[in-house]
């Protein structure tokens, strides 16, 4: 069975109602309204929860209250993310009932695939170590100046300095 759930604020006040003389009662008749209001919507009580809620405090700071809530759950239908198939897509069945035998399998011709183009050689330049200490500078990061293979893009506003 798949639920959806609904999380709402538990009632804070207890609203005055003709019958009701102390406060416990106002506040079970709050809860029987929220409960009631929910329930015709199909959803079933679930629970309550008393759960912590930082909150700000000042400029800086900040502070935990506590936040009473009421759960409730109706299930759903269908699961929502249950998406209908295409049509030429094999089930497992379907894939196991095409199965040559082993010996089949063996004696037919290997699928070809095409050859990767390959690509002109470049020539990598590389790294000196230990370099940059000779020349009293500073290790350079990244790629050498003339590698082609990385894009430059302009920066506006940015002067070039080689």
């Amino acid at each position: 069975m798949n639920y959806e759930y609904v999380v709402v604020p538990a009632p804070r006040k207890a609203p005055k109602v003709k019958g009701a003389k102390t406060a416990d009662a106002r506040f079970a008749h709050a809860l029987t309204e929220v409960m009631n209001s929910y329930g015709a919507e199909g959803w079933e009580y679930l629970r309550s929860d008393t759960l912590p809620c930082e909150e700000r405090a000042g400029l800086t700071g900040t502070k935990t209250s506590f936040q009473n809530v009421m759960v409730f759950r109706r299930e759903i239908e269908a699961d929502p993310y249950d998406y209908p198939q295409p049509d030429n897509v094999e089930t497992p069945e379907q894939l196991a009932i095409g199965l040559q035998s082993d010996a089949d399998r063996r004696t037919a011709d290997p699928v070809t695939r095409p050859e990767p183009e390959a690509e002109p050689d470049r020539p990598v330049p590389t790294p000196q170590f230990g370099a940059h200490r000779e020349e009293g500078r500073a290790p350079r990061l990244g790629p050498a100046a003339g590698d082609d293979r990385v894009a430059r893009f302009p920066v506006p506003g940015a002067e070039r300095r080689d």
